[in-house]
């Protein structure tokens, strides 16, 4: 037995004091080595500062640091789904953000449900997040009085408010031109020489799928296509197998392009194709939306329109940090990709 005390094991989580005193420096120094302070500490104390809290395996408490900051070093993002790779790319962008600033990034899923999104931005209040990124799919501009009320909670503790995608009124707003893209895509694929199209969307009302189908109806007819039929369902990949199902059963004739709202939903699309034993692009030609790398490496490669989704979650990951952000009247640009899911058409025998 030994009466040596610092032989027992410690009990209880390691403070901001045990560092200070195992480095040999004041409390004042530790907590500006290890907490980002803007006041400049010499190396030789956060060198000391930092081994120290290595050998006694010291974590910052982030609820403390969230109370005498005002905010904490966590930025939220919501996301519809994160098992679709458009959100995941995003996530990425905006993790690049914060690792280099020094953060943490908390995803919650709203599964595209309105009053789980409140419940959730509710819960994220609590952590105090330096930001919030809003980049689930909405099927308004205008928030619920329930989420705008939430909103303006999270502001008022400091954490900055961002929407992605669709123009929100009162907070910082990364834009994107869905509309525009989709009817550059119409455009291109009549000038291929399509003139029957169908249009795999979702529920009538969801922001992003109606711009995307009112961009491509209006690219299409006038570059000579006739008015698309519009399906609806989701933006999974299995609403694009269902609904490619049931536009199989109703007939599409040789010749035919089908637009998927999405790459996920193109996807799906193109098996439900394959299931019933057509072949994509001679046959029935395919196109998505989003440019995510699956879409490259499908056979054949899927026509799409190419959106930066990296760039776009790290430009939001900006607008929620950056004090003097002169984003707000951007829109990322969007680039048609044809590739071999939609070969040009041959031109009609001439009488």
């Amino acid at each position: 037995m030994t009466d040596d005390a610092s032989a027992l094991p410690r009990v209880g989580a390691v403070t901001l004091d045990d560092v200070a005193r195992e480095a040999g420096v004041s409390l004042a120094t530790a907590s500006r080595a290890l907490n980002g302070s803007t006041r400049k500490v010499a190396d030789s104390y956060r060198e000391r500062v930092e081994a120290a809290a290595a050998r006694l395996g010291y974590t910052a408490n982030l609820s403390a640091q969230a109370t005498a900051r005002g905010t904490s070093a966590i930025i939220a993002l919501l996301v519809a789904d994160i098992a679709d790779p458009y959100f995941g790319q995003i996530a990425s962008g905006v993790a690049r953000g914060a690792d280099e600033a020094g953060l943490i990034v908390t995803v919650a899923i709203t599964e595209r449900d309105p009053e789980r999104e409140v419940r959730l931005v509710r819960a994220l209040r609590g952590q105090r997040p330096r930001g919030l990124i809003l980049a689930a799919s909405r099927s308004s501009s205008e928030l619920s009085r329930e989420l705008a009320a939430e909103i303006d909670l999270v502001s008022a503790a400091g954490g900055r408010v961002v929407a992605l995608g669709a123009d929100v009124p009162g907070v910082r707003t990364v834009t994107l031109d869905n509309r525009g893209g989709a009817e550059a895509l119409g455009a291109a694929l009549a000038e291929r020489g399509y003139r029957e199209a169908v249009v795999l969307a979702a529920a009538e009302g969801t922001i992003t799928s109606d711009d995307r189908v009112g961009g491509f109806v209006a690219g299409f007819t006038a570059g000579g296509g006739t008015a698309p039929r519009i399906l609806r369902g989701t933006f999974s990949r299995d609403s694009g197998h269902e609904l490619m199902t049931q536009a199989l059963a109703e007939g599409i004739t040789p010749g035919t392009v089908v637009f998927g709202i999405s790459d996920v939903v193109a996807i799906g699309a193109l098996a439900a194709l394959r299931a019933a034993g057509r072949s994509v692009g001679d046959d029935v030609a395919l196109a998505g939306f989003d440019d995510i790398p699956t879409g490259r490496d499908v056979s054949p490669a899927l026509t799409t329109v190419r959106i930066p989704l990296e760039d776009v979650g790290y430009q939001a990951f900006r607008a929620a940090t950056d004090a003097d952000w002169a984003g707000e009247s951007e829109t990322l640009r969007l680039e048609v990709l044809l590739r071999e899911s939609t070969p040009p058409r041959p031109a009609p025998p001439s009488r």
